[in-house]
């Protein structure tokens, strides 16, 4: 993975030249990332190049969350024309290697980052679009534009709409006191930092909405397994430290966002796939089944589960993605 044409002149610019780039692990978007390294020390140089990415909301949401004590990479430079941004590097210790290596710390670990999405839920929410039924709506639909189609399926599309507009009504109403949503906090994205805190990556999709979908994306991980014990126990410690005031309504809503963001990465999952070749998010699959089977087992979701079971049998849902033709 070549660095950008441009990378050179812009670190020169802002007092890093000479750097060495090496590559680093990226997401699933045009994103690409690379550890510049020089005698001044070590950054993380964000190549988002337009017109498919635009780097200011990172920016933006980054400065936020510093601002509210809370460990996001501290912007050093940028250059949004071409898309360039020089931040903060946060090392190596992510949250998802470090578990793999020191499972013993699962419990710890995970309490931190849910006492830490506690903490961000107690601050004013940034100045950020809502999470609403439109966005919702586009999300959902995913599912029907790219894994139903790849699986050669014809749907109720129209009842696919009316089901999780019901289902989401209580979810929106409770979003009248919305929160910092960062939407992709997962082990992946959480990086253990040398002074004890937890930094903050991957956030620049954030929207204002519900409390509990942050939670659904740690414990409901797409990358990693998190069992049922610990996600009970994780969920019982959010609802003691955030005084929720009804947690039967919170578990609906957590199970309800637990579906809806479930059934967007399957969709995810498979676009990534069918349009962009990179067959090894197929290998998720399985664990989004069944992590939207066991949310679509809470009664407020009887209806949506009824569309699944009418539309996207079990015998579907097994089957593996057709990959004839497709690139790894």
């Amino acid at each position: 993975m070549k660095p950008p044409a441009t990378a050179d002149q812009f670190l020169s610019e802002n007092g890093w030249p000479d750097s060495e780039l090496s590559a680093v692990a990226g997401d699933a978007s045009f994103r690409r990332y690379f550890r510049v390294s020089n005698d001044r020390g070590k950054a993380i140089l964000m190549d988002a190049p337009p017109p498919h990415e635009d780097p200011r909301p990172f920016i933006e949401i980054a400065r936020h969350l510093v601002g509210q004590g809370f460990a996001a990479p501290e912007i050093l430079a940028q250059d949004l024309k071409h898309g360039l941004v020089l931040i903060e590097d946060f090392g190596d210790q992510r949250m998802r290697e470090h578990l793999d290596h020191y499972p013993e710390d699962e419990h710890n670990i995970y309490r931190q980052v849910i006492d830490l999405a506690g903490d961000l839920h107690q601050k004013p929410a940034a100045d950020l679009p809502p999470y609403d039924w439109n966005e919702y709506l586009r999300e959902l639909k995913l599912l029907t534009e790219w894994y139903c189609p790849a699986q050669s399926l014809t749907v109720d599309e129209e009842g696919f709409e009316q089901v999780w507009l019901a289902a989401l009504k209580p979810v929106l109403a409770a979003q009248n006191q919305p929160v910092t949503v960062l939407r992709d906090y997962h082990a992946e994205n959480i990086m253990l930092l040398d002074d004890g805190r937890l930094g903050l990556l991957d956030f620049q999709d954030a929207l204002a909405g519900h409390r509990a979908y942050d939670l659904v994306s740690m414990l409901q991980d797409a990358r990693r397994d998190v069992s049922d014990d610990l996600e009970e126990a994780m969920l019982q410690h959010y609802l003691k430290i955030s005084g929720e005031p009804s947690a039967d309504s919170f578990r609906s809503h957590y199970a309800i966002l637990g579906a809806q963001r479930n059934t967007k990465i399957i969709g995810i999952f498979t676009r990534l796939f069918v349009r962009d070749g990179k067959s090894r998010y197929l290998d998720f699959l399985p664990r989004m089944w069944r992590l939207l089977e066991k949310d679509l087992q809470h009664p407020d979701l009887k209806p949506v589960s009824d569309w699944f079971d009418n539309n996207i049998p079990a015998s579907v849902r097994s089957s593996p993605v057709p990959q004839d033709g497709a690139e790894s």
